[in-house]
Formats: C-alpha cells, sequence, structure tokens
C-alpha cells in the first residue's frame, strides 16, 4: 500500500492548521475564564468591604461566607478564609488606585483637533 506524498502533506497542512485553532480557542477560553474570575473576585471583594461596614466586630462573616462558599462549590478552591481576606485586600489597593486615576482626569472632555480643511480635499 502505496500512500501518496500530495495527500500526505496537504493532510499535515491541514491538521497544523487545525491544531492551531484548538489551541487559539484554548487561550481564548482560559482569557475569558480568568477575565470573569477577576469580575467575580472584585464584586465579592466590594461585597465584602460594605458588609463589614456594618457587621460587629468579631462576628465571623468571612468565615461563615468561607465556609458556605466552599460547601456550596466544593469543586472551586479559592474561597479559604485567608483568601477572601486577600480577595478584599486587592479590592481596596486597586480601587483606591483607581480612585486616585479618575480624580486626575480634566472635567470636561477634550476636544476633536482638526486635521485638515474640508476645502483642501481633492
Amino acid at each position: 500500500m502505496r500512500t501518496d506524498p500530495v495527500f500526505d502533506k496537504e493532510c499535515k497542512i491541514w491538521f497544523a492548521d487545525i491544531k492551531a485553532r484548538v489551541l487559539s480557542a484554548q487561550v481564548k477560553a482560559a482569557l475569558s475564564v480568568n477575565t470573569e474570575l477577576l469580575k467575580l473576585y472584585w464584586s465579592i471583594g466590594a461585597d465584602i468591604v460594605v458588609r463589614q461596614k456594618t457587621a460587629k466586630w468579631g462576628d465571623g462573616f468571612i468565615l461563615r461566607l468561607s465556609k458556605d462558599l466552599t460547601a456550596e462549590f466544593p469543586y472551586m478552591k479559592g474561597f479559604s478564609k485567608r483568601n477572601l481576606e486577600l480577595i478584599r485586600q486587592w479590592f481596596l489597593f486597586y480601587d483606591q488606585i483607581a480612585k486616585q486615576l479618575v480624580s486626575q482626569l480634566p472635567l470636561e472632555p477634550p476636544q476633536p483637533q482638526v486635521l485638515f480643511s474640508a476645502d483642501k480635499i481633492c
């Protein structure tokens, strides 16, 4: 049984193309998941900060939240008490940076510049 070298070459090129598309899709999926997890952690951090303002000292709501989330989502990691504290800290740190950056923005949007005159268009 002989194989056609042209067919083999075409199959290799086709396979390489499929492989590249699969790898690209995997990277895009991982990036999307990471983006969504960052959004989730950001919102959890914000919720913890708000909740801490009204919580009584020593009521242990972060530990309770950790236990509840771990029980509800046993297949997910990242809901330990320490991790939730770090999520809160991360939110506070970057929220402060964002506020500082926004405060440096001009109050009025910049005016567009005219790069050419309409009467000089050919």
